[in-house]
């Protein structure tokens, strides 16, 4: 690679790394074209970049970034994948993918300019989905006013029964 590629991958790779929400650091080896090309759809299907990166590009790239916290990290084969929207997708997908594929290591991440390690990263994969947790906080919400609109009909219901009770004796 010429050194004027170089800067522009290093430039891009720093602009992905301040715009992205999560980052995580993955090995890839044992992995062919193929098994690539599908994690990388199927994070792109939830707003995330796999991308394999020399380790002194992703070096120089760091530097000066939250990114420079995981140093340790930048040995042997390297992926990272970005993503700007939920973290919870990606982490998902990644646990689905390594179920299958034993030979890619999650080695940590970043969530939110706060590193995280590899257990925090598994639990994220199991919460659910914001929009998930949207809807059951928006039930959360709308039980209490169902209930309260159940107690003040269940009032006018019990009196016409009532009144249709009396109604039937008085007709008998």
């Amino acid at each position: 690679m010429l050194p004027k590629e170089k800067g522009k991958v290093v430039t891009e790779i720093r602009e992905r790394i301040k715009d992205s929400r999560l980052i995580i650091l993955t090995t890839f080896s044992g992995l062919d074209v193929e098994k690539i090309t599908n994690i990388r759809s199927s994070l792109r299907e939830v707003g995330g970049r796999y991308q394999v990166v020399k380790n002194t590009l992703i070096k120089r790239a760091a530097r000066e970034t939250v990114l420079e916290s995981m140093e340790k990290y930048f040995q042997g084969p390297l992926a990272v994948i970005f993503s700007d929207g939920d973290p919870i997708k990606p982490c998902k997908v990644l646990r689905e993918f390594t179920k299958d594929h034993t030979q890619v290591e999650i080695k940590g991440g970043i969530l939110d300019n706060k590193v995280i390690s590899l257990d925090e990263i598994k639990e994220l994969a199991v919460l659910p989905t914001r929009e998930i947790l949207l809807v059951q906080f928006l039930s959360l919400l709308k039980s209490p006013h169902q209930k309260i609109v159940r107690v003040l009909g269940g009032v006018p219901q019990k009196l016409v029964r009532v009144l249709d009770l009396i109604r039937q004796k008085k007709e008998s």
